[in-house]
């Protein structure tokens, strides 16, 4: 039996956060809830976040992605963009999403009417190296 869940446990999704450097900084994490991928584009300056998940989002005015841990916080923006399933926040710095995601515990994106949340456990030393490729100076 033990051999059974050990199998299990190793053929299962790996819900660990991830990063790569080509062709842009990309941080990302898969998990049943929800898939979540960070980007910083060198060329465009441009950070962004998409929260991928089963369900469409609903249209909402407002966009916003709670932070439980060692270093709670709120944020929030009105300059959001969803399409079906996915829901897109961009903008020229990312500082309090990049803390967010690399000092707590669990994050949940959510509108008025729809929240989903993910684990931020080993994402730590994968936003640390995303750090360092959107500030690396470009070759």
């Amino acid at each position: 039996m033990r051999h059974i869940i050990a199998f299990a446990l190793l053929t299962g999704p790996a819900h660990a956060w991830e990063f790569t450097a080509t062709p842009i900084c990309t941080l990302s994490h898969v998990e049943a809830s929800a898939e979540v991928t960070v980007t910083y584009d060198h060329t465009t300056g441009l950070y962004a976040i998409a929260v991928t998940t089963p369900n469409d989002w609903p249209a909402s005015p407002a966009f916003s992605m709670r932070f439980d841990g060692a270093r709670p916080n709120i944020i929030s923006t009105q300059n959001h963009q969803t399409e079906g399933n996915t829901l897109t926040v961009s903008d020229t710095g990312f500082g309090n999403v990049l803390d967010g995601l690399e000092f707590n515990a669990t994050a949940t994106a959510f509108t008025a009417t729809s929240a989903v949340t993910v684990s931020l456990s080993g994402a730590a030393e994968p936003v640390q190296r995303f750090r360092a490729c959107a500030t690396a100076p470009i070759a």
